[in-house]
C-alpha cells in the first residue's frame, strides 16, 4: 500500500481504530471537524470519542459527496478539520477540499475505507492527498479484519505507531478462531438458504445490534460517556464504536495477518472486478447518472448507488432473488443524532435525498443484479437541481 499511495502507511487492526488515532494526532480536542452526514453512525461515534464536535457538510445529490461550494464562509471559520468520506468510491472533492484546508490552516484527513483504487481526476488515488487517510481492508480486500493509516510524514510513524500500540488490547485466541471460522460457516449458511433464520436466531440471542440501519442513539447514555470532556475516548464510546466489529481494536493473531496478505496479494484483481462490474451496470441500467467515473473510466467501486424511486421496494425485491443491500446510511447523521450531538448541515436537503434513493448495489455481482433489477418495476430518478452545482469540482 505503500507503494501505491506514494507515501507511509501503518497497520491497525481495523478502519475506526486508524481514523481514532489520525483525529486524536491531527485535532485538537474540543475542535469542530467537517465531516458528511450520509455515512456510517460509528465514524460519527469515533469523532465524538476523539472529543471532536461533528460539524454536518452539504451534499451533492448526485453522488452524496461533500458539496465544497455550498459550506458556507462562516462553517470555515470555526473548523478544526475536514473528514471526507469518498461514499462508495465515489472521491471527494479532496484536492480542492486540500486547497482550502491549507487556506484556512487544518488539516484534511481522508476516510478511504470505500475507495481503495479510487483516483481523482489529476490522477492522484485517493487517500494521498490529505495529511492522513484511513482504509479499510474488510471492503475491497475482503479480509473481514484490518486497516491501516497513511500519512504524508515518514517522520510521524514512531508517534503514530505509539498511539496505536496503547490502544490495543491483546490477541485472543476465541477471536482468532471465530475469526477463521467465519467465512466457512457464512458460506454454510448462504449455500443452505439459512440467512434469515440464522439472523433471526441472532436477534433472539441478543447478538444483532441493528434492527435498522442506524444503531439504537440511547442519547442519555452517550450525553453521560461524552461527559468528560473534551476527550472522553474510546472507553467510555465503546458501546457505540464497536458495532459490527467488536475486535476493532484486538492486535490481530498469525492467522488475521497471514490471510489478510494473501487476499492483499490479489487486491489488483479485485480492484479489476469492482471496475468491470460498476462499467457493466452503468451501462445496462437506464440510471440517470454515471456515478464512478473519473478521468475518463469507471472507478472500481465498492458499491454501485442507483437512484431509484423506491428504494425499500428493490431492496425487498433483490433480497427476494438472495441478492442482500447493504451499506445504507438513512437518515442523515444531523436527522439521526440532532442538535445536540452535532451541528446540522446548512442544506439537509440533497443529503437526505440522496440517502432516501441510493440503491448501493456491489459490483461483483453485475451479472446477476442487472438482469434483477432490469425485470423488477425500478424506476430511477434524477437528483433535484442544485443552484451551486460543482464548477470545476474534481472527483465524482
Amino acid at each position: 500500500m505503500r507503494r501505491r499511495l506514494g507515501r507511509e502507511c501503518l497497520y491497525t487492526p481495523s478502519c475506526r481504530l486508524g481514523l481514532y488515532v489520525a483525529l486524536r494526532h491531527w485535532c485538537p480536542p474540543g475542535g469542530r471537524i467537517l465531516m458528511s452526514p450520509v455515512n456510517d453512525d460509528v465514524i460519527f461515534f469515533v469523532v465524538l470519542a476523539a472529543g471532536l464536535r461533528p460539524v454536518q457538510a452539504p451534499l451533492d445529490p448526485r453522488d452524496g459527496t461533500i458539496d465544497l461550494a455550498a459550506v458556507p464562509e462562516a462553517t470555515w471559520r470555526g473548523l478544526s478539520a475536514v473528514l471526507t468520506t469518498n461514499l462508495y468510491g465515489n472521491p471527494d472533492p479532496a484536492p480542492a477540499l486540500r486547497a482550502r484546508c491549507d487556506a484556512s490552516g487544518i488539516p484534511l484527513i481522508e476516510d478511504a475505507a470505500h475507495a481503495i483504487g479510487s483516483v481523482h481526476t489529476d490522477g492522484r488515488p485517493v487517500g494521498a492527498v490529505g495529511d492522513a487517510s484511513v482504509f479499510s481492508l474488510s471492503k475491497h480486500a475482503g479480509a473481514g479484519t484490518g486497516g491501516f493509516l497513511s500519512f504524508a510524514d515518514p517522520a510521524l510513524r514512531p508517534r503514530l505507531e505509539s498511539s496505536r500500540d496503547e490502544l490495543l488490547r491483546p490477541s485472543r485466541f476465541a477471536s482468532e478462531a471465530l475469526y477463521a471460522l467465519r467465512p466457512y460457516a457464512e458460506a454454510g449458511v448462504r449455500g443452505l438458504r439459512l440467512v434469515r433464520a440464522a439472523r433471526t436466531a441472532l436477534r433472539v440471542l441478543g447478538a444483532e445490534e441493528r434492527a435498522e440501519i442506524r444503531m439504537p442513539l440511547r442519547a442519555a447514555a452517550l450525553a453521560r460517556a461524552l461527559e468528560p470532556a473534551p476527550a472522553p475516548g474510546l472507553d467510555r464510546l465503546d458501546p457505540w464504536v464497536r458495532v459490527d466489529m467488536h475486535p476493532y481494536r484486538i492486535a490481530p493473531g498469525a492467522l488475521r495477518l497471514r490471510r489478510t496478505t494473501r487476499l492483499l496479494e490479489r487486491l489488483d484483481d479485485r480492484l479489476a472486478r469492482h471496475a468491470a462490474g460498476t462499467a457493466a451496470l452503468l451501462g445496462a441500467l437506464p440510471a440517470p447518472l454515471s456515478p464512478g467515473k473519473s478521468a475518463g473510466r469507471p472507478q472500481p467501486l465498492f458499491r454501485v448507488p442507483l437512484l431509484v424511486a423506491d428504494r425499500d421496494a428493490a431492496i425487498a425485491a433483490l433480497a427476494r432473488r438472495r441478492i442482500t443491500v447493504g451499506y445504507l446510511y438513512d437518515p442523515p447523521l444531523d436527522a439521526y443524532a440532532g442538535e445536540e450531538f452535532t451541528d446540522p448541515s446548512p442544506e439537509p436537503g440533497p443529503a437526505a435525498w440522496f440517502a432516501r434513493h441510493a440503491l448501493p448495489v456491489d459490483p461483483c455481482r453485475a451479472a446477476e443484479i442487472a438482469p434483477a433489477l432490469a425485470a423488477l418495476p425500478v424506476t430511477p430518478v434524477r437528483p433535484p437541481h442544485r443552484a451551486t452545482a460543482r464548477e470545476g469540482r474534481d472527483g465524482g
